[in-house]
């Protein structure tokens, strides 16, 4: 038996989905950072390890506020090492509607590891930057046509 429950690591991985919905949706992220322990590491194989909460605070308002139509974050699937703590799961990078409809994401695998009180102790994120890149320049093409398209074009 791990240290804590798995209905524990369930809540907590729970609460992180729908902080990461409501941070996406407002643009603010200290909710979501605060669900990280004040010595957590974040590592980012494109922007590297952060080391604390401040950073990882700092590190994702910043990097959010050039990506303000990201702001959606489906977990596809995911397993809980209840022994261990730790979550493993795809999360898809959702981008908002474009204008036409169409569905943009890019998914990431995330390793995350529970530290209990829902707070997270560790994160890593692992995806092809090659593939979010192509993701993220078709979708501001799609919209720059939809913006420019007359509404029966759409």
């Amino acid at each position: 038996m791990g240290r804590w429950s798995r209905d524990e690591i369930e809540k907590a991985f729970q609460l992180f989905q729908e902080t990461a919905l409501r941070c996406g949706k407002s643009g603010e992220w200290r909710e979501w950072a605060d669900l990280f322990t004040e010595d957590a590491t974040y590592v980012e194989h494109v922007f590297g390890t952060m080391g604390g909460r401040e950073a990882i605070y700092n590190w994702i308002q910043k990097l959010m506020v050039g990506y303000p139509d990201m702001k959606y974050f489906p977990v596809e699937w995911y397993v809980i090492d209840e022994e261990k703590g730790w979550v493993v799961c795809a999360v898809n990078n959702r981008m908002t509607d474009p204008g036409d409809g169409s569905l943009w994401q890019e998914y990431n695998f995330t390793l995350l590891k529970y530290a209990g009180n829902m707070q997270w102790s560790y994160e890593e994120d692992c995806y092809n930057p090659a593939r979010f890149m192509e993701m993220i320049k078709g979708w501001e093409a799609r919209k720059k046509k939809c913006a420019s398209a007359p509404a029966s074009e759409k």
